[in-house]
């Protein structure tokens, strides 16, 4: 018996490149987003407005859920994703605050 692992058929291969490509994307995705909000937290705390905005974030989740719907992708899911990043989001808006408060 062999320790060399079985040979992974061409198809699994090609779908696992295709899902690592993907994956990359959504890295360099949520990248730019961080950036884009880095410079909203830092506007919001020059300007005294809250870390969240309660009313646009119940916007943006039911944006998602639409689209995740129009997508195929289950919407409950999309909005958890959302949720997450909402959530880090505005943590980092908070950091923001408080340092210029510090400042």
């Amino acid at each position: 018996m062999s320790d060399l692992p079985a040979p992974i058929p061409a198809e699994l291969a090609r779908l696992r490149h295709s899902i690592d490509n993907i994956d990359a994307a959504l890295i360099y995705l949520l990248a730019e987003r961080f950036k884009a909000t880095q410079q909203v937290g830092h506007l919001k705390a020059d300007q005294g407005l809250p870390p969240s905005d309660p009313a646009r974030e119940e916007r943006q989740v039911a944006r998602m859920r639409e689209l995740a719907t129009q997508a195929d992708l289950d919407p409950v899911f999309a909005e958890k994703f959302l949720n997450f990043i909402v959530s880090e989001v505005i943590r980092h808006h908070e950091e923001i605050a408080q340092a210029t408060r510090d400042a």
